[in-house]
């Protein structure tokens, strides 16, 4: 009788910054890690190249034979099916690049790509704050907004694995502005971009109505060294914990655009559970109790008891997820 030594999987997480590799069980655990920055600007080739050298560092004693599958969770978008990255804002001539098969031939191993915010939303669902859930809506909430729906243990995909870009839904037809194309987005009103830029529009306003009366300025600028245009959505959370009157105002405008946001999401897919993991969700109750309360109200009566929780896996989100994946291909 043969005995399968391929108890593991290696799952990478490719970023803008930095490239990280993890060796992983199926229980979740991480048994070895590796990290190296990414070097965007050399071009595929060089990244490439140190997917593979991060692969090797967490490779088992044993090689290949202890590893069922290696996945790697990428920017998007990219087609999941022929394991292409179509394009990535953030690593320069990464277009229609065949990561899935260039590593399979490098590798001599089952090889899958996913787009991390997919891949974040199934290990979420598999180890985080959704375990035990079949449906399940992923948000993550930082300098963009991304997400990944799950409906009965299956990742939502669509025709070319586009689906579920739920940062570019529009939630005002009348704004006067676009965020990538889109006219008022859920992305360009809620990320911590669009946070930003709404906390820069009201301090402009309050300066100009406060230089004649000499009255200072919101927290917020002092946390910022004293330029509006360096406040960002850490500054808003933070001057917001001080009971700052213009932060507190700007998280109650924020979190019901959030939460009209997952009234849709609610109302579309139906999940169990809504997960929410990014930089701006680390604002805890400060955000998540207004944006319950949102939901409280406008949704449906029989979507008002469902669960909005914070994340429980954090940076660790993506490279759990490939890992799920990629047992789910061996």
């Amino acid at each position: 009788m043969s005995i399968d030594l391929r108890q593991h999987v290696i799952a990478v997480d490719l970023g803008g910054t930095n490239i990280r590799a993890a060796l992983c069980d199926q229980e979740g655990r991480i048994l070895k890690r590796h990290k190296q920055l990414t070097l965007a600007e050399e071009g595929p080739e060089a990244v490439i190249n140190r997917i593979v050298d991060s692969i090797q560092h967490v490779m088992p004693e044993a090689g290949t034979a202890a590893v069922k599958a290696v996945a790697a969770a990428c920017p998007g978008p990219l087609d999941p099916f022929i394991g292409v990255v179509m394009y990535a804002p953030n690593l320069p001539g990464w277009i229609d690049i065949p990561l899935r098969d260039i590593l399979r031939q490098r590798l001599g191993l089952p090889v899958a790509i996913g787009n991390d915010a997919n891949l974040a939303a199934l290990g979420e669902q598999r180890y985080g704050a959704g375990r035990g859930m079949k449906d399940l809506v992923y948000v993550t909430i930082s300098t963009g907004i991304g997400g990944g729906v799950i409906l009965n243990n299956q990742l939502v995909l669509g025709m070319r694995g586009l689906a579920a870009e739920i940062g570019h839904t529009t939630l005002d037809i009348h704004a006067d502005w676009t965020h990538a194309g889109v006219p008022g987005s859920f992305e360009g009103y809620a990320s911590g971009t669009g946070i930003a830029r709404l906390a820069h529009h009201k301090l402009r306003a309050q300066l100009h109505a406060q230089q004649e009366r000499g009255a200072p300025l919101s927290r917020m600028v002092e946390l910022a060294g004293g330029d509006i245009d360096a406040v960002t959505a850490k500054e808003v959370g933070e001057a917001a914990r001080c009971n700052d009157p213009l932060a507190l105002e700007i998280i109650a405008e924020v979190a019901r655009i959030i939460g009209l946001g997952f009234v849709n999401l609610l109302h579309l897919y139906d999940p169990a559970i809504i997960v929410v993991g990014g930089s701006v969700s680390l604002m805890g109750d400060l955000l998540f109790e207004p944006v319950r309360r949102t939901v409280q109200q406008y949704a449906m009566l029989p979507y008002r008891d469902r669960p909005i929780v914070p994340a429980a896996l954090g940076d660790d989100c993506g490279l759990l997820g490939a890992a799920a994946l990629a047992f789910d291909l061996a």
